[in-house]
């Protein structure tokens, strides 16, 4: 049994951990194996994760069952588009998929930005499994971006969104 939670600066380690797994897991078969480890290196450095930690206007949890972190979610508010949150990481084990806790995970973060009307992301467009769970939690493709990741990286994502409920 998990209960999502907010996460502190003693989960980084385990997010951390959740993170590469699930990472790579879902990412080797389209970029392989020393692309993804170059973007973990990038995005989920111990002081990358500790800053959105710190971030404003953000929200960042975890899926706890009081021995270990089964998944990760991290949305903030965009700086960019006005009343639009931004689903940044979504993430659960693997062998804990399909369980609903990704399905609570998203719950929690919706219900975090009340001045937000849109909750946008972006996936990478050959996931169908991740476009077929956000497109069940009521996502609808919005657009793509054809350059996401540091540099000049060539991966194209599917931008997602779905309006919000007033709250």
């Amino acid at each position: 049994m998990y209960f999502v939670r907010t996460a502190g600066e003693r989960d980084l380690e385990k997010i951390r951990a959740v993170l590469v797994e699930s990472f790579h897991a879902t990412y080797d078969r389209f970029y392989g194996g020393p692309k993804v480890d170059e973007l973990i290196a990038h995005l989920f450095s111990p002081a990358a994760l500790k800053a959105r930690l710190a971030k404003k206007n953000a929200e960042f949890v975890v899926a706890d069952s009081g021995k270990d972190i089964g998944a990760v979610g991290y949305a903030a508010m965009s700086a960019d588009l006005a009343k639009t949150a931004i689903l940044h990481l979504l993430y659960v084990r693997p062998a804990l998929q399909r369980q609903g806790i990704g399905r609570d995970m998203f719950a929690e973060l919706e219900t975090c930005f009340p001045d937000a009307e849109i909750m946008r992301l972006e996936v990478e467009p050959k996931n169908e499994d991740a476009i077929g769970f956000y497109s069940r939690l009521g996502f609808i493709e919005a657009g793509r971006n054809e350059n996401v990741g540091p540099g000049q990286s060539g991966i194209a994502t599917l931008v997602l969104e779905k309006h919000l409920p007033a709250h």
